[in-house]
């Protein structure tokens, strides 16, 4: 990867524009809010949204906010089904539309994330990185991306992924946003992006099982990898490069 080039744009406005944009569209948005907490107290029951931690800016883990599009429903000996047994049709609706996401506006608005910027990702996951792909989230994780816009969300592989946030890393420009937001609104009335996760992805959904799939890493390294990435969110501490995680 080149050097990174940080723009005046990056450096002094960004995080302005980002405060004003989040700002205004919980303003606006606000009726969709309120109807979705109605609806989902009807259909999914419980807590309208949930938070889950993600590794955000060098990897520093926040409290991401989506709203809920599954149940909590238990086997009889008290553990969760699986996702495709609890997910409801509201909540299907939900991640169809990226309505799901919208709850990332506070996060935005509190600093965790940025209007723009590579998509954060589940810290099972991020703890697999290698140095060069960590360098892409040295920055705030965005709430639509440039590699999400080009298929990202379901369609494209982890390597494709890697280098459209790389690419986004290394210039950070008014001009570059405007036309992944501008991609994003275009994804959304196409329904390019909508995905149901896990159950529609076409690669394989985390980046930890893709790599145990195709011999990448051993048996001993993923599991290595998923009590270090349980021990990080426990602490609440930050993802970084695990060397005894790479074969190299």
């Amino acid at each position: 990867m080149t050097k990174n080039k940080r723009t005046i744009y990056e450096m002094f406005f960004k995080r302005f524009f980002d405060i004003i944009l989040s700002l205004l569209a919980l303003i606006i948005l606000s009726p969709i809010f309120l109807i979705i907490i109605i609806l989902s107290k009807i259909f999914i029951h419980g807590k309208s949204i949930f938070s889950q931690y993600r590794p955000g800016k060098d990897g520093k883990l926040f409290k991401i906010y989506k709203f809920r599009s599954m149940t909590n429903k238990m086997d009889e000996n008290g553990n969760l089904l699986p996702d495709n047994q609890r997910i409801t049709k509201f909540g299907k609706f939900l991640r169809k539309t990226n309505l799901d996401e919208l709850p990332q506006l506070f996060n935005i608005l509190k600093g965790d994330m940025s209007i723009v910027g590579p998509r954060p990702r589940l810290v099972k996951d991020m703890i697999f990185y290698n140095k060069e792909v960590l360098q892409a989230y040295t920055i705030r994780p965005g709430l639509t991306s440039l590699s999400q816009v080009n298929g990202g969300r379901s369609s494209i592989s982890w390597e494709e992924i890697f280098e459209y946030d790389l690419k986004y890393r290394q210039k950070i420009t008014l001009w570059g946003d405007l036309k992944i937001i501008f991609k994003t609104f275009i994804c959304f009335f196409k329904n390019d992006s909508a995905s149901n996760g896990a159950e529609d992805s076409k690669r394989d959904y985390y980046y930890s099982d893709y790599l145990l799939k195709n011999n990448l890493i051993n048996k001993e390294q993923y599991n290595l990898g998923l009590e270090k990435s349980e021990q990080i969110i426990k602490e609440h501490s930050a993802v970084s490069y695990c060397k005894e995680l790479h074969n190299e």
